[in-house]
C-alpha cells in the first residue's frame, strides 16, 4: 500500500485584482505535491476559496448583485491561474458547496452539544479586511495588528467557542511536538503574542451578517468565517457526510501551507477546534514569510496599478512562460522569510539561471553531440580527469534534494539542481570537448565527456520536473525519453542510463536569453501608456455656482444619512485630504474628504456627520471613496460640517 501524503494552501478570499503575491503558496504546494507523488506516494492536494463573510456581501450589494453572482465569476478567474500556472490540485473546495455548509453546520452542532460553545454577548474591535475580531490590548496603535488597517467597534450577540482552556494545551503540543510548527520564528510568536497572555474565547457566531452558514438551531445566526473556513480541510475529505473514506484515508494532513498572517488561526485555533472534536491534528504547520511586491522605480502612488497590471499572474505567464514564473517563486524566496518580486529580479533569474545555465548546457551538449556523433549518444568511456567529481554530484543529486524538501526547503533543493547544472558546465570549460574534436586519437575521450553530459542533463530534468512542468520534458525528448511516462525518480538515481547509441536531437532555445534593459523599458512604456489613459481623479473643488435647477424626482435619488465617524487619519501626499472610516448603522466604509484644512484626524473621530450613501465609489489619491461627507462653505473658503440637531443613531435617514 501507498504511502499517503496530504497537502493543503489556505483556501482564498477570491478579491479579484490577482497578482503573483496569490500565486506563491499554491506554486510551492504544487511543487512538494509533484515532488512526493515522484517519490511513490498516494498524494492528496487541496485548494480553494473562501466565499462567506461581511467582504462578500458588501461588495455584492455594492455592485447590485447576490453574493454568488458575485464570487462565481471570480473563482472561475482564479481556477484559469492555476491553470496557467500547471496546479495539478486533487480538489478545488469553495466554502459555498453543500457538502461543506452541511459538514460546517454538523460541527457546530457538534461543537454546542459538547460545551464547546456558548451564546454570549460580544463587544470588540473588528477588522473587516482580515474578518478578526481583538480586544483593546492586541491593537497596534488602534489598528488591526495583523494588517494595520482601521478597526470598527461591533457589539452583537455570538456564539463562543471555549478558546481560553486551551491555551495551555497548545504550548504543550509544541512542546512535544516541536516541527509541528515552523519555521521556529512562528512558534515563538504564538507562544509569547498570544499563548501565554492568554486566549480569549473566540467569538463563532454573528447575527450582523447574512451571507454565511446558517447556524441549524439558531437561525439567526451564521457561523463565522474562521469555522467556516478552517473546517474545509475535514470537509473536503467527506468529514461529516455519508461518504467519509477520504477523510479516513489522507486525515490527519501531513502539511498546512499557509502565509504569516494567517498563522495564529492555523496554529492555534484550528488545533483547538479539532481538539474540542477529539479528531487528530496535523502533522505540520508552515508559516511562510510575504512576498512583496516592488515597483521597478515606480513612485509609489502608482503600486496598486503596478501590482494589477505588471504582475497579472496570466500577463507573466503568457510573456514568460509558467516554468519561469514557477521557477522565480520557488528559487527567488528564501523559504520562511519575505521575499521581494520586481520585474527586474524575475528576468535576471530567468536569464542567469534558466538561459544561461541551464538552457546553454543543453543547447552546447546536443549540439555537440549532433554535430560530432551526427546525431547519435556516443559511449561512455573510462573515468579521468574530473569526470569522478561530476558524476558523484550527479549520483547524489537525489539525497540532496530530498534533504531540502524534507526540511521544506525548496529553493535549496533546487540549488542543488543547479549546483549539478553549473558544474556540467563547468565541466565542458574543464575538458574543451572542441579541442578534443579536432584529434581523431582523442574521439572515444570526446564521446565520454559527452556522454556524461548528457547523463547530467537527464538526471537534473528529472529532478527538475516537481518544479517546472515544461521545460522537463522538451529536455528529455531531446535524448528520446518522453517525460510524461518518466513518473518517479528511480531512473534518475542511477547515473549510466541513457544507452550509446540513442538518438539525440539539437535542443531548440529551451529560454531564450531576454534583454533585461529593453525588456524594462516595454513594460515602463505599457505602464506609462495605461496610467496616461486612465489618469487619476482629482478632490473635486468647491464651486459657488448657481448649479441647475433639478425636480424632486432628482434629489429623491440622493440618499443621506447619519454617519458615525469611528477613525480619522490624513491622507499623504495631499494637504486637504482625510480619510474617515465611518459607521453606518451595521455598514462600515471608508470616504475621502476634503476636509484637513478644517479639521484635524483627532477632531473627525466621534463625530456624527450628513453623508451622502449612494454615490458611486471615486479613487481619489489611490483610495476608494465610498461617500461624500457634507459641508457648507462660506465666501472666505471656511468649512462646516453639517450634522443631526439632536443625537440621532447611525445610518438613520434624512429625508
Amino acid at each position: 500500500m501507498k504511502e499517503k501524503y496530504y497537502i493543503t494552501t489556505p483556501i482564498y478570499y477570491p478579491s479579484g485584482n490577482w497578482h503573483i503575491g496569490h500565486c506563491y503558496t499554491t506554486v510551492v504546494c504544487d511543487a512538494f505535491a509533484r515532488y512526493n507523488r515522484m517519490l511513490g506516494k498516494d498524494v492528496f492536494f487541496l485548494t480553494g476559496t473562501d466565499e462567506h463573510g461581511q467582504k462578500v456581501e458588501k461588495k455584492a450589494a455594492e455592485a447590485g448583485v447576490t453574493p454568488l453572482e458575485f464570487i462565481d465569476p471570480l473563482v472561475a478567474e482564479l481556477k484559469e491561474i492555476w491553470k496557467a500556472l500547471d496546479i495539478n490540485y486533487s480538489k478545488f473546495i469553495r466554502t459555498t458547496d453543500e457538502e461543506h455548509v452541511k459538514a460546517v453546520q454538523k460541527i457546530f452542532k457538534q461543537l454546542y452539544d459538547k460545551g464547546e460553545i456558548y451564546k454570549a454577548e460580544y463587544s470588540g474591535w473588528y477588522c473587516t479586511p482580515c474578518e478578526a475580531f481583538w480586544t483593546e490590548t492586541q491593537l497596534k496603535d488602534g489598528k488591526c495588528p495583523d494588517c494595520g488597517r482601521e478597526v470598527t467597534l461591533e457589539k452583537e450577540e455570538s456564539y463562543f467557542f471555549r478558546l481560553s482552556k486551551y491555551a495551555d494545551k497548545i504550548i504543550k503540543l509544541y512542546e512535544d511536538n516541536p516541527e509541528f510548527l515552523q519555521p521556529k520564528s512562528r512558534m515563538n510568536e504564538m507562544i509569547n503574542n498570544f499563548l501565554k497572555p492568554g486566549l480569549q474565547d473566540l467569538c463563532v457566531s454573528r447575527t450582523s451578517i447574512k451571507w454565511g452558514i446558517p447556524v441549524t438551531f439558531d437561525e439567526k445566526h451564521t457561523v463565522y468565517v474562521w469555522v467556516d473556513a478552517l473546517s474545509n480541510y475535514i470537509t473536503a475529505l467527506g468529514y461529516g457526510s455519508e461518504d467519509d473514506s477520504l477523510y479516513q484515508k489522507y486525515w490527519p494532513a501531513d502539511l498546512h501551507m499557509t502565509g504569516k498572517e494567517i498563522i495564529r488561526f492555523h496554529a492555534i485555533i484550528w488545533p483547538a477546534i479539532l481538539m474540542a472534536l477529539g479528531l487528530p491534528l496535523p502533522k505540520q504547520v508552515y508559516g511562510h514569510g510575504w512576498l512583496l511586491i516592488g515597483g521597478d522605480k515606480l513612485s509609489k502612488s502608482k503600486q496598486d496599478k503596478v501590482k494589477a497590471e505588471l504582475t497579472d499572474p496570466k500577463q507573466l505567464v503568457s510573456r514568460y512562460g509558467s516554468d519561469a514564473l514557477r521557477y522565480f517563486l520557488l528559487r527567488e524566496i528564501p523559504f520562511g522569510s519575505d521575499g521581494v518580486y520586481t520585474n527586474e529580479s524575475l528576468l535576471n533569474r530567468i536569464n542567469s539561471d534558466l538561459a544561461n545555465d541551464l538552457g546553454n548546457l543543453v543547447s552546447r551538449t546536443t549540439a555537440m553531440i549532433c554535430q560530432y556523433f551526427g546525431g547519435v549518444l556516443p559511449a561512455a568511456g573510462p573515468r579521468e580527469g574530473t569526470d569522478g567529481e561530476l558524476i558523484s554530484v550527479a549520483e547524489n543529486l537525489g539525497a540532496n534534494v530530498k534533504k531540502a524538501m524534507d526540511a521544506l526547503d525548496a529553493p535549496e533543493a533546487l540549488a542543488a539542481i543547479f549546483r549539478l547544472v553549473q558544474r556540467a558546465n563547468k565541466y565542458i570549460d574543464e575538458t574543451t570537448p572542441w579541442i578534443l574534436a579536432k584529434d581523431e586519437g582523442k574521439k572515444a575521450r570526446l564521446g565520454a565527456v559527452l556522454y556524461n553530459l548528457a547523463e547530467c542533463i537527464r538526471i537534473a530534468a528529472i529532478y527538475l520536473k516537481p518544479f517546472l512542468t515544461v521545460a522537463p520534458d522538451k529536455i528529455l525528448a531531446c535524448f528520446g525519453i518522453d517525460g510524461k511516462k518518466t513518473e518517479d525518480f528511480s531512473a534518475a538515481n542511477t547515473f549510466g542510463v541513457l544507452a550509446a547509441g540513442t538518438a539525440v536531437e539539437k535542443a531548440p532555445p529551451v529560454f531564450p536569453r531576454i534583454d533585461v534593459k529593453k525588456e524594462l523599458k516595454e513594460i515602463e512604456e505599457m505602464f506609462a501608456k495605461k496610467a496616461k489613459a486612465e489618469p487619476e481623479k482629482k478632490a473635486p473643488a468647491h464651486e459657488h455656482t448657481q448649479k441647475e435647477e433639478i425636480g424632486i424626482d432628482d434629489f429623491g435619488k440622493v440618499q443621506l444619512k447619519v454617519a458615525l465617524v469611528t477613525a480619522c487619519e490624513k491622507v499623504e501626499k495631499s494637504k486637504k485630504l482625510l480619510k474617515l472610516t465611518v459607521k453606518l448603522g451595521e455598514e462600515t466604509r471608508t470616504v475621502v474628504s476634503g476636509i484637513a484644512l478644517a479639521y484635524t484626524p483627532e477632531e473627525m473621530v466621534g463625530k456624527k456627520v450628513v453623508m451622502v450613501t449612494n454615490l458611486k465609489p471615486a479613487r481619489l489619491c489611490g483610495i476608494v471613496s465610498e461617500g461624500m461627507i457634507l459641508c457648507a462653505e462660506n465666501e472666505k473658503g471656511e468649512l462646516s460640517l453639517l450634522k443631526p440637531e439632536r443625537e440621532m443613531e447611525d445610518g438613520s435617514e434624512i429625508f
